[in-house]
């Protein structure tokens, strides 16, 4: 049976780069964000409900991603009612990839979730990965991101769980901040433990 792997950390820890590695080594993602963009992206199934709910905030067939960020950015209420129209959407593809990884015999499927544990997805994993870095690394990362500020992260840091206790609960954690060689060598030390649980048909390599 496929192995289901929860891949989740805070913004900028580098999730996206870990994400990328497994996927190189042959593994199934499924990355969550992009999921949430294809939907309120031009033509996307969530564009209809977001303007419903949230008037104004959309323009040509697409979701002014921007104009929304204003409107719910700092506001708790309106982040519930934006996250109740998009994540069982969400919720639905991500079944759907799930199902085609076990058709196509897939040993790893991971589902790329930033929210994991404060979403309580952990428990539909076999294991959790988190990927972290330090404070003032992610600092540098996200505050290169257009419209970001330290106001803007502040919340967003605010809206996750801690570092820390994302650790406590994992059963992996892939250090970012330092060397690429050392988030390649826990991935693939991550790889070979995942490995040993499915046994010899496990088709990806150990080592790239």
């Amino acid at each position: 049976a496929v192995i289901i792997l929860g891949l989740t950390g805070s913004i900028g820890m580098g999730k996206s780069a870990a994400a990328a590695v497994l996927k190189n080594l042959g593994a199934a993602v499924f990355d969550a964000d992009a999921a949430v963009h294809q939907l309120i992206g031009s033509g996307g199934a969530a564009v209809a409900a977001v303007e419903a709910a949230f008037p104004g905030t959309t323009a040509d067939g697409r979701v002014d991603r921007a104009v929304l960020g204003q409107r719910v950015f700092g506001d708790d209420d309106a982040t519930n009612r934006l996250e109740a129209i998009v994540h069982p959407v969400v919720g639905a593809m991500e079944q759907r990839f799930l199902r085609l990884a076990a058709a196509r015999h897939c040993p790893l499927a991971v589902r790329d979730v930033p929210l994991l544990f404060e979403t309580g997805g952990e428990s539909r994993c076999d294991a959790v990965a988190v990927v972290v870095a330090p404070p003032f690394v992610q600092a540098q990362r996200v505050l290169r991101r257009p419209g970001m500020t330290r106001d803007r992260l502040a919340a967003i840091r605010a809206r996750q769980m801690s570092d820390q206790e994302k650790m406590r609960r994992a059963d992996f954690v892939i250090h970012t901040g330092q060397s690429k060689r050392t988030s390649l060598r826990e991935i693939h030390c991550m790889i070979t433990i995942l490995r040993r649980r499915r046994g010899r048909h496990w088709p990806l390599p150990a080592r790239t």
